[in-house]
């Protein structure tokens, strides 16, 4: 059952040096008080979990300064949404009554198990694309985890990389390429782009370590996350078969990228050069990166999806937020 929850509006501040102001998007009650936003779409829907009063993790989505509970599988006890299209309809995993995590997808008030690739028993759907397309992973009979692809029905397993045993898919755009990571060879995950049947090696920063794609917009523009030479992690974006280093806020030394738009603007979260590592949420666009702020009295944040309005979905320390463009 789907539980209705009206949120106070937190005060809403502007965003260091931008035109954006902060709203928190509030979590189910209960004493643990805390909810994680981790996709939007063009609407401001914005898709996540957060703790219910028995202290159980629930798929929730956030609208209109009201959270809603989108439960479990029956006799679940863990649930979250991952990814949400235009359409509303909203993907992400549930445990069931055998204590397996199985792939969802709710509309129209149902949440509907996406089943598995035949004879395992673990699945999770990580994104959906506006022609109902799901990706995700999924174990195979070997025990393997592997990128998988939900549609009509079918679980279909993308494979991986040359050499490599595990792989997963974590988007997919309207053009139907899908992007994530795969175990190689060499024993490192490197980012991925599935088009047509082929998955190639996006490569890393600099030719060395490990890469995970985690965005891919309409335009084939992918953004994730690579080492360096020198140990650190840094965002990056590919397009036209080349990978460039998006850096840091100033001064800092890793950074992660995890949504794109259509425009190209990048969003993700920077480190701050603290210890322990507490990141600031940064909008990436004309070859700059932009720190996004934090709540009032905040220390932490990050920025994990952009819409075409330039709205973007992230969080603050305990709560799920969203920057808005000031009218």
């Amino acid at each position: 059952m789907m539980v209705f929850t009206l949120v106070a509006a937190a005060a809403i501040q502007p965003a260091s040096g931008q035109s954006l102001v902060i709203k928190d998007l509030g979590a189910l009650p209960g004493e643990y008080n805390y909810s994680n936003a981790l996709g939007i779409n063009a609407r401001d829907q914005v898709v996540g979990f957060s703790i219910a009063a028995s202290g159980s993790t629930h798929a929730c989505l956030f609208e209109n300064g009201v959270v809603i509970d989108l439960g479990t599988f029956p006799g679940g006890s863990f649930s979250s949404a991952n990814g949400i299209n235009n359409r509303g309809q909203v993907v992400g995993a549930s445990s069931t009554a055998r204590g397996v995590e199985h792939a969802f997808l709710f509309e129209h008030g149902v949440m509907t198990d996406l089943g598995t690739l035949p004879g395992s028993d673990f699945s999770a759907a990580a994104a959906i694309n506006e022609h109902g397309q799901v990706v995700g992973s999924a174990s195979n009979l070997r025990g393997y985890v592997h990128a998988a692809l939900f549609e009509n029905g079918t679980v279909t397993d993308l494979g991986t990389l040359p050499g490599g045993s595990d792989s997963g898919a974590l988007a997919i755009n309207d053009r139907g390429q899908v992007v994530g990571y795969s175990s190689t060879a060499s024993g490192y995950a490197h980012a991925f782009l599935y088009d047509h049947g082929v998955m190639t090696d996006l490569g890393t920063l600099q030719g060395t370590g490990l890469s995970h794609a985690q965005a891919i917009n309409d335009r084939g523009q992918v953004i994730g996350i690579s080492s360096t030479a020198n140990g650190d992690v840094h965002g990056f974006l590919y397009e036209n078969g080349a990978m460039t280093d998006l850096g840091t806020l100033p001064g800092r030394a890793n950074s992660n990228a995890f949504g794109i738009d259509n425009r190209g603007q990048v969003v993700g979260e920077s480190d701050t050069g603290t210890n322990p590592y507490l990141p600031h949420a940064f909008l990436f666009e004309h070859g700059a990166m932009i720190d996004l702020g934090t709540l009032p009295g905040d220390n932490f944040s990050e920025g994990v999806g952009i819409n075409g309005r330039g709205d973007i979905a992230g969080n603050s320390t305990l709560h799920a937020i969203l920057w808005t463009r000031e009218k």
